[in-house]
């Protein structure tokens, strides 16, 4: 890994902006340090809703909630 690095710093520095960001913010925002169940299904299952949560939480962040349910309720 360290000679990846020392070869390729502009690629690990692309990876840690795109895909470090969502996985620490999950860990530490969300207390998110470990998987509560047990299983590939079930923990398939965990992961998709804390990315659903994540995801919630980053379209707030940007559009805001009045926005957001405008967007929602187009009626």
């Amino acid at each position: 890994m360290r000679e990846r690095v020392t070869n390729n710093p502009d690629s690990v520095k692309k990876r840690n902006c795109m895909s470090e960001h969502p996985f620490g913010t999950i860990k530490r925002g969300f207390n998110h340090g470990y998987f509560l169940t047990k299983g590939l299904v079930k923990v398939g299952g965990e992961m998709g809703l804390t990315m659903l949560a994540y995801n919630i939480r980053r379209v707030i962040n940007i559009l805001g909630m009045d926005k957001l349910m405008e967007i929602m309720n187009p009626g």
